[in-house]
């Protein structure tokens, strides 16, 4: 029988596929954002695999797919691993979806990608929609270099090592965040990575409330922490360190003008967004100096 899938009054045929494994992106929210060869593949693949079936289920409805989806995730990749496998041994061709966006992105597709190429099977990615690169070009910081650190840890001390291992790292840091952790990870960049850093929260990307919110690390940490509910999907996004940090030493001539129009937490506020030291640090030192001048 011929597959195929639809475009509102249309009816495309599908396939066929040559036997692989294909990463297929779906959409991160809005349903429009699937691409065609998607729709081809999903519709033409003879197991189609995914996180959730409702979900998928959902788009494949959408767009007048009939392929049944299987369950492939976290709690039961050691046994549907292999089948999946046996399959693509069988001749068979087979899609990998996630619940949203790019497969192999924070999901278990990677254990199953490496079964394939051990078995000596074909694996082809089919591109299409990503949180982290959506974020990335909405965010307004430099795209030339970028490192993706998935999800931080949930407990407060790993997460401040975590970004401490982060901070030097000469490019744009796309980190995926939790609505409940969102107010205290922020709060801990701002202590780590510098108050001035520039950074943005993306919430609900390519939904209906999307929301990007550009900011210094401070600001934004503030801004948060008096929010009472956060709700959505979070893709935080923080800019590069400076080429070249500035050092105290640096900063003081700057506080001490700041300090002739500013009251001494203002002036270390101020000093912190243009040099991204701690404010803390900044605000310590400013009375030293005011300290040992009079």
């Amino acid at each position: 029988m011929q597959r195929s899938f639809q475009i509102g009054a249309h009816e495309i045929p599908a396939g066929p596929l040559e036997p692989a494994l294909y990463l297929v992106a779906t959409p991160i929210g809005n349903l429009a954002d699937v691409t065609l060869r998607a729709l081809d593949v999903l519709a033409a693949a003879d197991v189609l695999a995914c996180e959730d079936t409702r979900v998928t289920r959902t788009l494949l409805t959408r767009y007048g797919i009939s392929n049944r989806p299987v369950a492939y995730h976290e709690h039961n990749a050691a046994q549907a691993g292999p089948k999946l496998v046996a399959a693509l041994k069988a001749g068979k061709s087979v899609a990998l979806v996630s619940d949203a966006g790019t497969p192999l992105v924070s999901d278990p597709g990677y254990r199953l990608v490496a079964l394939a190429l051990e078995a000596g099977t074909k694996v082809v990615p089919v591109p299409g929609a990503s949180a982290p690169l959506a974020a990335l070009v909405g965010s307004g910081l430099p795209s030339d270099s970028f490192l993706f650190a998935g999800f931080l840890p949930a407990r407060d001390k790993a997460r401040r090592e975590r970004l401490k291992a982060l901070s030097d790292v000469p490019a744009t840091l796309l980190i995926f965040e939790s609505p409940r952790r969102l107010a205290a990870t922020l709060a801990a960049g701002a202590e780590i990575l510098g108050t001035g850093r520039p950074a943005a929260v993306c919430r609900e990307l390519t939904k209906a409330f999307e929301e990007i919110r550009r900011a210094p690390l401070e600001e934004l940490a503030q801004h948060y922490a008096q929010t009472d509910t956060v709700k959505g999907e979070v893709v935080l996004a923080i800019g590069p360190p400076t080429e070249e940090p500035a050092s105290m030493e640096d900063a003081e001539a700057l506080l001490i003008e700041l300090a002739r129009t500013h009251s001494p937490a203002r002036a270390a506020s101020e000093a912190a967004q243009r040099t991204g030291l701690p404010r803390k640090a900044l605000y310590q030192r400013l009375l030293e100096i005011k300290g040992a001048a009079t």
